[in-house]
C-alpha cells in the first residue's frame, strides 16, 4: 500500500489490509529461543498478529548485525518471514519495537511516510537503568528521540515503569495483556523425547531455582533461604537444591559467605549450576520450582511450571490462586508454602492442573479476547476511530 498521511488513508483499508512487523535483534553467532524471554515474547506476539484479520502480512524485522541465513535454527520456530530494516521501511504500515531498538532517524522517516511506531517494553527498565547508572555499567534501554505513537508495557511493570516511559518519552503508555503459549516448551520437550509433565511419587523433592541473577528484580537469594527454612523444618522433604544461572556468583565473596551460612549448602544438598533450558531441567533434574521476584511477577517460567503441573512456590500477585504463594519477603512463609506443597501436591494434582489450564487460557495469543484487545490498541495508535 502506498505511503500517505494517516488521515488520508481510508479506515476500511487501514484496518483490513495492514502489514505489521516486530523487531528482533539477530546477533552474530548462535542464538536460541531460550536465551532470554524477549525472543519468546516476540514469537507469541507474532502468533497473535498473524491470527488477526487486520493484517494481510506479518513479519519479523531484523535490527541486529546478524544475518538470517546464519540463524536458521533459531528462526525455524518463527511463524513469519524476516525483513531487513530497509525492506521494512517500504513494506510495513506498523512496526512494533520489541527486541531491537529502532534508529530514531529510521523511525522519523517511517512516520513521515505514514507509518505507525509502537514501542513495547517487557522488562523492568526503571530498575535496570537505575542499576546501570549507579554502578557505571553499559547502558540498557536508551531514552532516544524515537517518535513513538504509543508505548506498551505489561501489568507487572505498570507500577515501576509506566510513568518512567510516559514522561521520559512524552508518549502515551498503555498496559497490555501478557501473552504465552505452551507450544515452544512442549515442542522442545518432545524433541528430547520426554513429556513436560510432573511425575508424582517422589519421597523427597529436587528443587530448581531458576532466577537469572543479572538484575535485582529476579535473584536466587531469597529462594535459597526459603529452601533452607523448609529443610530445617523437615530435612526429609528435600533431596537437592539446584541454583541455576549462578556460575558468575560462585567466586563472589559475599555470595560465598551467604551460601555457606545455609544448612542445605553445609550438608551438601545445594549446588550452583550454569544456564539450562527449563524443559531440560524439569524433565530431568527437578520436581518443583522455587521462585522470587521484586515487581516482576509475570514470568514465563511460572507459566511453564503451571502448564507442566509442577509445584510452583512463588510470590506473584498475577497468577490468581495458582501455585503455592508466600508473602513477598518472608522466607519463613515461603518455607511453609514449600512444605505445604510437598504435603498436598500429589493428592491435589488434577485440581492443580485444571486451575492452571483455566488461568493459562487468559494468556493464549490465539484467545479471541487477546486478539481483539491488541487490534484495538493498534487502531488507537494509528489514530483510527473505533
Amino acid at each position: 500500500m502506498s505511503r500517505q498521511n494517516k488521515s488520508a488513508i481510508p479506515a476500511a483499508k487501514r484496518t483490513t489490509d495492514l502489514k505489521v512487523g516486530v523487531t528482533i535483534f539477530l546477533r552474530d553467532g548462535i542464538q536460541t529461543l531460550w536465551d532470554n524471554g524477549i525472543f519468546q515474547n516476540a514469537g507469541f506476539l507474532l502468533m497473535l498478529l498473524k491470527e488477526s484479520r487486520m493484517f494481510s502480512k506479518t513479519f519479523l524485522v531484523n535490527g541486529g548485525p546478524g544475518m538470517p541465513e546464519n540463524s536458521k535454527e533459531f528462526l525455524s520456530n518463527s511463524p513469519v518471514p524476516v525483513l531487513t530494516m530497509d525492506e521494512a521501511m517500504n513494506e510495513l504500515d506498523v512496526i512494533i519495537e520489541l527486541s531491537a531498538q529502532l534508529n530514531p532517524d529510521w523511525a522519523r522517516d517511517f512516520k513521515s511516510r505514514g507509518g505507525t511506531v509502537i514501542g513495547m517494553r517487557v522488562a523492568s527498565d526503571f530498575v535496570i537503568d537505575s542499576e546501570r547508572m549507579a554502578y557505571l555499567m553499559e547502558p540498557g534501554m536508551l531514552f532516544s528521540k524515537i517518535p513513538y505513537d504509543e508505548i506498551w508495557t505489561l501489568p507487572a511493570f505498570e507500577k515501576t515503569c509506566a510513568s518512567y516511559y510516559q514522561f521520559g518519552y512524552s508518549t502515551p503508555v498503555h498496559v497490555m495483556q501478557h501473552l504465552w503459549s505452551p507450544m515452544l516448551v512442549d515442542r522442545s520437550a518432545k524433541e528430547i523425547g520426554k513429556p513436560f509433565a510432573y511425575r508424582p511419587g517422589a519421597k523427597r523433592w529436587r528443587l530448581a531455582i531458576l532466577e537469572p541473577n543479572i538484575c535485582s528484580v529476579k535473584t536466587s537469594h531469597l529462594p535459597m533461604l526459603l529452601c533452607d527454612v523448609a529443610y530445617r523444618q523437615d530435612p526429609n522433604a528435600i533431596q537437592h537444591v539446584y541454583v541455576f544461572n549462578a556460575l558468575a556468583l560462585k567466586d563472589h565473596a559475599t555470595f560465598i559467605g551467604y551460601a555457606r551460612s545455609l544448612k542445605t549448602v553445609q550438608h551438601g544438598l545445594c549446588t550452583f549450576e550454569g544456564r539450562l533450558p527449563v524443559f531440560q531441567i524439569m524433565t530431568e533434574l527437578a520436581e518443583a520450582v522455587v521462585s522470587h521476584h521484586w515487581e516482576n511477577g509475570q514470568n514465563y517460567v511460572y507459566y511453564e511450571a503451571l502448564h507442566g503441573g509442577f509445584p510452583l512456590i512463588h510470590n506473584s500477585d498475577f497468577l490468581g490462586s495458582c501455585g503455592y504463594r508466600y508473602d513477598n519477603y518472608d522466607p519463613e512463609d515461603g518455607g511453609m508454602a514449600l512444605l505445604r506443597a510437598k504435603a498436598e501436591h500429589d493428592h491435589n494434582l488434577e485440581a492443580y492442573r485444571a486451575e492452571a489450564r483455566t488461568f493459562l487460557t487468559t494468556l493464549d495469543p490465539l484467545n479471541p479476547v487477546n486478539i481483539r484487545n491488541y487490534e484495538n490498541a493498534i487502531m488507537r495508535a494509528m489514530g483510527v476511530s473505533q
